[in-house]
């Protein structure tokens, strides 16, 4: 399987991926923290991928999405954003709106 389709199976058969350095529990850099501590606030589940473990997944997900950065977000199989991206749309209330949109449950803040 090649790496884009391993991408596209993983953010199609969960609703949240985040592409990370590291894991959920254990954030390898502080974007990833940053992402994994707001999506952990909204008490959604997501599926995290760490990309360290994994040269050719590191460079294949950049090529994916076509953005040079991890974190990675991924809603639905929708590409998000990165780490700024992720954070003003949590401040915002868009992260919340989209997740909602898309029938995902968060707990009221």
């Amino acid at each position: 399987m090649s790496v884009a389709d391993r991408i596209k199976s993983d953010i199609t058969e969960n609703d949240i991926v985040l592409y990370m350095k590291g894991t959920p529990v254990f954030p390898q850099c502080g974007f990833s923290a940053a992402v994994v501590g707001v999506l952990t606030h909204m008490g959604v589940k997501f599926k995290g991928i760490n990309i360290l473990e994994d040269a050719e997944l590191r460079q294949g997900i950049k090529e994916f999405s076509n953005w040079p950065t991890i974190p990675q977000l991924y809603v639905k199989g929708e590409f998000i954003g990165g780490c700024d991206i992720v954070r003003e749309m949590y401040q915002s209330g868009e992260l919340q709106q989209l997740l909602g949109d898309k029938g995902i449950a968060t707990k009221a803040a």
